[in-house]
């Protein structure tokens, strides 16, 4: 169960630190924002875990989303470390040490953020999954290179779609695998249970964040998160910058350091006064996932496809408290 446990001090920090910590940990993105993490908090360490009652069977059927999102969530954890001025030690996949974790971070010294690193901290509660329409100014070669560059910097990839060839396969491997998403009663039902308006809710998608209903003539097929009609005039864009995340190798390790990249790009767009929202469907099909890893060289491993603009402010989604997030330590955790 969770909301046991209570924030104590950890790693130097007060346990008011520790909270804001992890609050910075928990606006990550997730798949229908579901926030599927836990942490751990021991004199010498946080752990994160992964909420197995928050799992989407017919969605993520292999959790790599899941990780991916966790993922995410340590990179925010690790800027808020950097913040306090404590330099993060983080070991993925920690195994007998902190058994069930993805990932423990100890003090590894102290550390004085950079102006960089002080912008991606400013722009962890300013960044927000933006799924209405983008204008259709382009994003120039500098902001392209900042994002490819974020990604370098966390051990991946990010390959842009540039060419009208790629883009075309882009749009077909999205629409096919919104197609076969469609006939599945379990993603559907997944997807209805985490939005619409659901008052008093701590995750989801409400109304308010979840862009238009899709239309027909939609260059691009988008999810429809029980969305409000679209307003006269108010298309989506025809040509996003689209790019891909990828991970140098397959499996849950991959796929943490590909979270974390995903977030340092998200951050760094958010920085740089863009927008991005996720196109999942390519990634979430198996069949769909590997041609387009095929398509990608074969060599690198597909983990996210965003979509990348310019557009208006939008909400934030709802979060759960960090109580909610808290594992009680136990004997094994020493």
């Amino acid at each position: 169960m969770t909301g046991m446990a209570e924030l104590t001090a950890a790693l130097g920090l007060t346990a008011d630190q520790v909270e804001a910590a992890l609050h910075a940990a928990s606006l990550a993105p997730s798949v229908h924002n579901t926030q599927p993490w836990r942490f751990r908090v021991l004199d010498d360490r946080i752990e994160l875990h992964a909420d197995n009652e928050r799992t989407l069977p017919a969605t993520d059927p292999e959790d790599r989303e899941l990780r991916l999102s966790c993922g995410a969530a340590l990179f925010n954890l690790r800027v808020a470390l950097q913040g306090f001025g404590i330099r993060p030690l983080v070991t993925l996949l920690p195994g007998k040490d902190a058994p069930g974790a993805l990932a423990t971070v100890r003090r590894g010294g102290t550390v004085r953020p950079d102006d960089e690193m002080r912008d991606l901290l400013r722009a962890v509660p300013a960044r927000r999954t933006n799924r209405r329409p983008f204008f259709e100014s382009g994003v120039d070669g500098r902001h392209r290179h900042a994002l490819v560059r974020a990604a370098e910097l966390e051990r991946s990839w990010l390959h842009v779609v540039d060419t009208r060839q790629e883009v075309a396969r882009m749009k077909e491997f999205v629409l096919r695998a919104h197609r076969i998403q469609q006939q599945d009663p379990g993603v559907l039902a997944e997807l209805r249970s985490f939005t619409g308006h659901r008052p008093d809710a701590t995750d989801g998608v409400p109304p308010a964040s979840a862009g238009f209903r899709p239309e027909a003539q939609d260059e691009w097929m988008f999810r429809d998160f029980s969305a409000d009609a679209r307003p006269e005039g108010k298309d989506y864009e025809s040509n996003p910058l689209v790019v891909v995340v990828c991970s140098f190798y397959d499996g849950p390790l991959g796929e943490l350091q590909a979270g974390q990249a995903m977030q340092r790009v998200l951050l760094t767009a958010t920085t740089i006064g863009l927008s991005a929202s996720f196109m999942s469907q390519p990634v979430e099909v198996r069949t769909v996932r590997e041609e387009l890893r095929r398509a990608l060289g074969g060599m690198l491993v597909p983990q996210a496809v965003l979509r990348v603009g310019y557009s208006t402010p939008v909400p934030a989604t709802p979060r759960r408290p960090v109580t909610e997030l808290l594992m009680e330590p136990t004997n094994s955790a020493n």
